[in-house]
């Protein structure tokens, strides 16, 4: 009987900065791990960018660290989303309380606790710090990774 995909929805306030990084660099650790059966998007809590594509100092970043994204559009996480996935990820403490607050907590965690840690991903977009978000971001990611590895 073959397994269904489990699916993580990584969220931040706009999805234009960390959780489009954070979908991408996570769709680049499946791939180098050969992990085919967890599928990854990235939504917003709020509707301040809704439609427009990742943030360029964010594209810029990723591409420093070689992690390929494709051109997308910011979009709202919807009920049905959030009841079809596994796992939502926010950034930090302040998503966190939108997710929770709009959807309940049963399935929402920070991405750094993924990587031992109580820490928030900053927001770059206000400090401007795009490298120090994607090294957050991308240790958060091989601690979810691990922790995927580990249930399979």
């Amino acid at each position: 009987r073959a397994r269904r995909n489990m699916v993580i929805i990584f969220v931040c306030h706009g999805n234009i900065c960390r959780s489009p990084m954070a979908e991408f660099v996570m769709k680049k650790l499946l791939a180098e791990h050969g992990i085919t059966d967890v599928s990854v998007i990235s939504r917003a809590l709020h509707t301040d960018a809704i439609g427009c594509n990742i943030y360029s100092p964010a594209r810029r970043v990723m591409d420093a660290h070689g992690v390929p994204y494709e051109r997308r559009q910011a979009k709202l996480l919807t009920r049905e989303e959030h009841d079809a996935a596994d796992m939502i990820v926010v950034m930090d403490s302040e998503n966190y309380h939108d997710a929770v607050r709009k959807f309940g907590g049963g399935k929402v965690s920070r991405l750094l606790s993924h990587a031992g840690s109580g820490a928030d991903v900053a927001d770059p977009w206000y400090t401007d710090d795009y490298e120090r978000a994607y090294l957050d971001i991308e240790r958060g990611c091989r601690g979810l990774l691990g922790e995927l590895a580990r249930r399979s």
